[in-house]
């Protein structure tokens, strides 16, 4: 009987770690279409690909959030980093005409 309860209450909870899984991946597409436009917009106008003070801005919010969020800060930094580097990737080959 115990056994089914836990069962019943992981599977809940895996259905939502499912579904905030699906919203994230939906929110990373959606922030990637802005990043691209924002690529575009630097290629466009001969603006560098990455720009360290916005990052270091960000990082400093991001962190803030983070720890408002009880989400470790380091870990937050850690994600935008994997992100914009990414984003400057997607930068240089649009600058480079290979978007």
């Amino acid at each position: 009987m115990v056994e089914n309860a836990v069962s019943a209450e992981l599977n809940s909870l895996r259905r939502s770690i499912d579904n905030i899984d699906a919203a994230l991946i939906h929110m990373l597409a959606e922030r990637f279409k802005a990043t691209q436009q924002v690529g575009t917009l630097k290629a466009e106008h001969g603006l560098p690909p990455a720009d360290p003070e916005r990052e270091r801005r960000q990082i400093a919010r991001l962190r803030g959030l983070a720890e408002e969020a009880h989400l470790d800060p380091a870990f937050a930094e850690k994600w935008f980093n994997f992100v914009v580097a990414e984003v400057i990737h997607h930068h240089e080959q649009i600058a480079n005409g290979q978007r």
